[in-house]
């Protein structure tokens, strides 16, 4: 297998994965028109992640799809996160479009006088600068998803998230990670960066199925059981009446045995008591 092409394709892959991961969210949002659950702190994290991300897979010269999408990543970041506040702090759509263009471009011209300087930096010997923003793009990554996490701990629930959107985001992640791998040097770091996500979003998975999956799953199955309880009385009244008449004259001939204990009758209970007053007679 040519390892070039390997890296491409699976950079692709990842590429095509980030490039979509936030439509979900995006189009939740717009459809229930609030984003409330959802953390506007992790969406600029995010976005600002993109920037380190970006000037750190340039700089390692990674394959042609991965030094786009942490691009991809902060465009779609910044639209989510103006979402925010266009839905639930109520700003103007035309102040949402002026804010977001100006973080854009602001974030864009940062990124471009990173790679220049990490490049530099490369040339001159100093890979520690390249390392670090390796980490950092990895540190806001991370805070971006611990941040949901801490909404997670408080209410008990995963809320205001697309598990749609975790999901295509985790398979970005997967195919990253391999593609690094694949890389004709390897590059632990990049590995890092997109494993610690994975497994981050395999976490919210994890509570998601706890909370909201489980507590679901146990609803359904009492309301099937609430079903087949009320067809089973339905189906039963008829044959509770035949009971009752039928053993009408029983209860005559036992009241007149005078015991305390006749509410626990049974067929062969019965059986006994009249033998018993017959041979007294």
């Amino acid at each position: 297998m040519n390892i070039p092409i390997a890296a491409n394709v699976l950079g692709t892959l990842g590429a095509v994965c980030w490039s979509i991961q936030l439509i979900p969210q995006i189009m939740i949002n717009y459809r229930r028109h609030n984003t409330e659950g959802l953390q506007r702190s992790m969406m600029l994290l995010w976005a600002l992640a993109g920037i380190p991300l970006g000037a750190y897979n340039i700089a390692q010269n990674f394959n042609v799809a991965l030094k786009i999408q942490p691009q991809i990543l902060t465009v779609l970041s910044l639209i989510t996160w103006i979402q925010c506040f266009y839905y639930s702090s109520k700003w103007s759509a035309s102040k949402c479009i002026l804010v977001v263009c100006a973080m854009g471009v602001m974030l864009g011209g940062v990124e471009v006088g990173l790679v220049f300087a990490l490049l530099d930096a490369v040339h001159r010997g100093r890979h520690w600068a390249v390392t670090l923003m390796g980490v950092l793009s990895t540190v806001l990554l991370s805070a971006g998803v611990l941040r949901h996490y801490w909404d997670i701990w408080v209410h008990r629930t995963v809320r205001g998230i697309s598990f749609i959107f975790v999901g295509i985001d985790a398979a970005g992640d997967v195919f990253s990670l391999v593609s690094v791998f694949f890389q004709p040097k390897l590059d632990i770091l990049g590995m890092v960066i997109y494993a610690t996500e994975f497994v981050l979003w395999c976490g919210v998975f994890a509570c998601g199925g706890y909370f909201n999956l489980l507590p679901w799953i146990r609803m359904k199955l009492s309301e099937r059981e609430q079903k087949r309880t009320v067809e089973r009385e339905r189906t039963g009244d008829r044959g509770v009446e035949r009971v009752e008449v039928e053993g009408a004259s029983q209860d005559a001939e036992l009241s007149r045995i005078g015991s305390s204990t006749s509410v626990f009758r049974t067929p062969s209970s019965i059986a006994n008591s009249r033998v018993s007053v017959r041979s007294t007679r």
